[in-house]
């Protein structure tokens, strides 16, 4: 394809360099958004009608590649180079910016100048924001949060100054108002989570009301690269899960369970995704696994199980979980506690000093001890055998991964903190010492991880794993058995779990 015009100003990428910085609001490597630019049917690339936008435009990088592709699409139909720039640029491509500073970068990246009324402008405009526009909007304020995107008003009601973050496709009942016009295709990275004002880093995710209010223009294509922890779980997401996982317009997800393999240099727990969704085709979805250089086949499947709430974000998986499935065996899910099981916060502390009959809790910095009077939940529980298990599970984003935290015994007259969560109760400590030779099987942690979507790892990631007879362990060898696990099965999940080895540890519930 011939890109001059581009080509010769972008020595090195510049869009490729800032693909690599971390930050919240993370920029797409080119390479990245060509993949999803090849996911549509490339005849659109040489109709002079098609229109497309990108409502969070941080780099112009979407903007900047599709017009290569219509430069080279529209040769035929508009010989004349110049003419076939201002046709592209002044008829096919718009974007909302989601700063000030990044409306001037995108106009950089697509119009060879930030003020594309110059002479500069590989298209000449009227005024200063061509197609790629920024309108400073304010926050609604309800209660100390903003009504449409549920920022802190504690956080974001800021100097004049300074950048809202109160993004215009958002921040409106009519996002078809922005532009007054319909897309053919909606594409691009928005933004992905805004402070909420909770406790620490708690922050609200928005990156699904780009999704929804997309939706509401109802384009031919929508394609939007964004967290991927909307398969499992994610706080406030439940009702936008459902209705994705219900719609069977969604015909293609590239899934990235370690966002490095997108974003360089960039941390997102529980990875990223890209999708496309078509208006007006219906079907099986198309699933793509990226792992870092290996891609897999496509595997074309509903994005719902029979009788899974949860997308199975791996393809290998899905024979293994029916396998374990047609048993038709309870979950441990029902054995497992809520978040903070003794009413006990993790930045409780107690005495570092038993006085009489105080109890042992298992806290954030070890153990400490307190009056059974602090218990406000499960009091039954401390006098019962249990398992403690860490609720923030372990190690990196890299597979292989142990998935889950080292358990421990949680002998009678022990409490703990929303440090951990416990399993149980059980009889005896020899029965609690077989539910942790379970645990530590690489199967139990591969059928957590399939509901795992960040590292919290609350009650509902157990769901998929089976309860067994804990009057004896329990080895890999013969859960593999039991569920008739192949060895291609096999290695794939050991390719995905670490062993957990408790020896290198203490036994805290001694």
């Amino acid at each position: 394809m011939p890109n001059n015009l581009y080509s010769s100003m972008y020595n090195p990428d510049v869009l490729s360099c800032l693909a690599n910085l971390s930050n919240d609001e993370v920029f797409t490597p080119p390479e990245i958004v060509n993949q999803m630019l090849d996911m549509l049917p490339q005849e659109l690339f040489n109709d002079a009608n098609t229109t497309f936008l990108d409502p969070a435009c941080k780099s112009g990088v979407f903007l900047r590649e599709i017009a290569k592709r219509l430069i080279y699409g529209l040769e035929t139909e508009i010989p004349n180079l110049q003419e076939r720039l201002d046709h592209i640029f002044h008829n096919q491509l718009y974007g909302i910016s989601i700063t000030e500073l990044t409306s001037l970068l995108s106009r950089r990246s697509v119009y060879c100048s930030k003020y594309p009324n110059s002479k500069y402008s590989v298209s000449v405009f009227n005024d200063v924001s061509g197609n790629i526009r920024f309108k400073k909007i304010q926050h609604r304020w309800v209660n100390g949060r903003c009504a449409f995107c549920g920022a802190s008003q504690k956080e974001y009601q800021r100097d004049e100054s300074l950048e809202t973050h109160a993004y215009e496709m958002i921040h409106t009942a009519k996002p078809e108002d922005i532009f007054n016009m319909k897309f053919d295709v909606i594409i691009g990275n928005p933004p992905y989570q805004l402070s909420d004002g909770g406790y620490g880093i708690s922050a609200m995710p928005i990156y699904d009301k780009f999704i929804t209010q997309a939706k509401k223009l109802k384009p031919r294509y929508l394609s939007m690269i964004v967290p991927a922890r909307w398969f499992a779980g994610g706080k406030g997401l439940d009702e936008f899960r459902r209705e994705m996982l219900h719609d069977d317009r969604i015909r293609v997800i590239h899934d990235f369970p370690e966002a490095i393999d997108c974003f360089p240099g960039v941390q997102i727990k529980g990875g990223v995704c890209f999708f496309l969704w078509e208006r007006d085709n219906r079907g099986d979805c198309a699933v793509i696994t990226h792992r870092g250089d290996s891609v897999n086949e496509p595997v074309s499947r509903k994005l719902l199980e029979d009788g899974c709430s949860t997308f199975i974000r791996h393809n290998e998986a899905i024979e293994i979980l029916r396998k374990v499935k047609c048993f038709g065996e309870p979950s441990m899910e029902a054995c497992v506690s809520s978040r903070q099981p003794f009413g006990l916060s993790t930045t409780f502390h107690g005495n570092k000093v038993k006085k009489h009959n105080d109890i042992k809790i298992f806290e954030n910095e070890g153990v400490s001890f307190t009056i059974r009077d602090a218990i406000t939940k499960n009091i039954d529980m401390i006098d019962k055998y249990k398992v403690f298990i860490p609720r923030a599970g372990s190690g990196s984003d890299a597979f292989p991964h142990p998935i889950l935290g080292k358990p421990f015994v949680g002998t009678i007259g022990t409490a703990c903190s929303e440090t951990y969560i416990f399993i149980g109760p059980y009889s005896s400590r020899v029965e609690c010492e077989n539910v942790i030779s379970y645990i530590t099987t690489r199967l139990f942690r591969f059928l957590a991880m399939l509901k795992r979507s960040t590292q919290s790892t609350t009650r509902s990631i157990y769901t998929f794993v089976p309860v067994q007879d804990f009057s004896k362990s329990w080895t890999d060898e013969e859960l593999y058995m039991k569920y008739d696990i192949n060895e291609e099965e096999i290695a794939f999940i050991e390719s995905m779990i670490r062993p957990m080895d408790l020896t290198d540890g203490d036994d805290n519930g001694k």
